[in-house]
């Protein structure tokens, strides 16, 4: 019986060594285990590092009374990240991993990682360890992606905002006038009226636009009317005879000043000059009057009702028609306003000559951001201009001042769709995204749509990216940005057009995912004047092939 039993210990011990030693073949075969990862080169996507791994353990490779613990780790230069391990166990364990059959399976897992700062330079590997009850073995490390790239975070996130512009004018368009009143249903010039102050003050107007070399007159005209009262056909052509009176009247009071010839117009009965003349009087029961002119077009039933008002008709005989049997002597004129060179040199010497809009002009035409500065402030400070106390705001954040830039915005009066855009870049460079797409929303304006694209291209939705930005205008370095993030080469390399170091880098990136090695090697020597992308490049995935 002793015997028995001994033979059976040494049995059963012999199964254990045999199960035992099956197991810690898994070590020994682990080369046979398939591992796939997706994608092979990881990117960074809104600050996070995903992919997707694959393994597949071949048949008879997986021992029912195994656990295998696979620990996914991204190594990089300063540092390694690991995630919680995938735990499996074979078909004979009782545990609650997930069970690998002996006859061979696949396994997809996905691993994720938040980036840090030296993960371009990384590569993705799986560490594991089988054990078999209190044995445990280590499992060769497999190393199954490289990365990370981080393309994306090239995207300038100054934001797309603009300054107010300005209402210079440059030539501005002016008029010198004059007149002369006839009685009733005459067209005779009175000696009287030839020597008017009105008259008077239009002959000035002329000789001062002799005299100012920043003035050209460019035409002059005649129009002469008659007042809205009696028949429409006889004011026609008491109108029509006016205008051959003043037009001799003309020649005589511009002899010698070598003024153009006018065109002379006939208007007929002065309606609209009724209507301003009743609008500006102080005439009781002038909004019954005015009601008239707008209910009725035909000018005889306008006078009939105006003349049914009896008390009313008394004094506009006496305040308002004389005023419109009337001829007007204008001469329209081109005032050349400062010059840019002026501006700027006004600037410096006599500032206060300039107006508003003059100060608004003059603050594009210098570089220096604190003399636009400048220039803003005293716009806002002598005028009150609201659309410098926005500039302000817009030149604080070219400072990369947000404090002072939020401070600016807040003075601003106008809550327009440029202001909320304006708002939204601020949250933008302080990387509250939320913030900055509410606000980009509410804008809902061209400059708030291209913001809405750098945001996309932070959230890792390119394609939404490039649509946003399509008609973005200035250097599109974003725009070519969203492109090759979308995968739209070709459509990068038409846009890509601005000449600068970072425009180099971008096109060094079209180049190598092309395979064009001329063009990668041409580029990036251009963008590695710039000390910051020349250290970058050392360390980009994007250039791997070509290293």
């Amino acid at each position: 019986m002793k015997r028995t039993f001994k033979l059976l210990a040494v049995a059963v011990a012999g199964l254990a060594v045999a199960a035992c030693s099956s197991a810690e073949k898994m070590v020994q075969l682990a080369e046979n285990v398939k591992i796939t990862c997706d994608p092979e080169v990881l990117e960074v996507v809104a600050g996070e590092v995903e992919a997707n791994v694959a393994v597949t353990y071949p048949a008879d490779y997986f021992h029912p009374q195994a656990i295998v613990e696979v620990t996914p780790v991204l190594v990089y230069q300063g540092g390694e990240a690991s995630m919680k391990a995938f735990k499996y166990q074979g078909e004979k364990v009782k545990d609650n991993y997930r069970v690998v059959s002996k006859a061979g399976q696949t396994v997809r897992e996905k691993v994720h990682f938040d980036y840090a700062e030296g993960m371009e330079n990384a590569y993705l590997e799986l560490r594991g360890v089988v054990k078999y009850k209190t044995k445990v073995w280590n499992l060769p490390a497999r190393k199954i992606a490289v990365g990370c790239n981080t393309t994306y975070m090239l995207v300038e996130q100054d934001g797309y905002l603009s300054l107010k512009k300005d209402n210079y004018q440059e030539v501005i368009k002016q008029t010198a006038e004059g007149q002369i009143l006839y009685k009733v249903n005459s067209a005779e010039v009175q000696n009287s009226q030839l020597k008017s102050q009105s008259v008077k003050d239009f002959l000035a107007a002329l000789d001062e636009i002799k005299a100012n070399e920043r003035k050209t007159v460019t035409g002059t005209e005649i129009v002469a009317y008659a007042s809205p009262e009696g028949g429409e056909k006889l004011n026609a052509k008491l109108s029509d005879n006016r205008g051959v009176s003043a037009d001799k009247a003309w020649d005589k009071l511009t002899k010698g000043k070598d003024v153009a010839d006018p065109a002379v117009k006939s208007i007929g009965q002065d309606w609209e000059g009724f209507k301003e003349l009743v609008e500006a009087s102080d005439i009781q029961d002038k909004d019954l009057i005015l009601r008239v002119l707008s209910m009725y077009s035909d000018p005889a039933v306008r006078e009939s009702e105006i003349k049914n008002i009896s008390a009313v008709y008394t004094s506009l005989q006496t305040s308002v028609l004389p005023e419109l049997r009337r001829a007007r002597f204008i001469a329209n004129v081109e005032y050349k306003n400062y010059t840019a060179e002026e501006l700027v040199t006004l600037v410096d010497e006599n500032i206060d000559v300039l107006d508003e809009e003059a100060l608004l002009r003059a603050a594009t035409l210098v570089r220096d951001l604190n003399k636009k500065n400048e220039l803003y402030t005293k716009a806002v400070e002598k005028f009150g201009s609201d659309r410098a106390q926005y500039n302000l705001g817009v030149i604080a954040l070219a400072q990369d001042k947000l404090i002072s830039a939020e401070q600016a915005f807040a003075k601003v009066q106008t809550k327009d769709a440029d202001l909320e855009n304006a708002l939204g870049v601020v949250a933008l460079r302080k990387g509250n995204l939320d913030k900055a797409v509410a606000q980009f929303r509410k804008a809902s304006n061209d400059d708030a749509k291209h913001n809405m694209g750098i945001v996309d291209i932070l959230n890792g939705d390119y394609a939404k990216a490039a649509q946003e930005l399509a008609d973005a205008k200035g250097c599109p370095f974003n725009k070519t940005l969203a492109y090759i993030l979308n995968d739209q080469l070709d459509q990068a390399s038409k846009v890509a057009t601005c000449k600068s170091n970072d425009m180099a880098y971008l096109k060094a990136i079209i180049a190598a995912r092309q395979g064009d090695q001329a063009a990668y090697k041409e580029n990036i020597e251009k963008a590695s004047k710039d000390a910051k992308l020349a250290e970058r490049a050392k360390n980009d995935i994007e250039f791997a092939m070509f290293k």
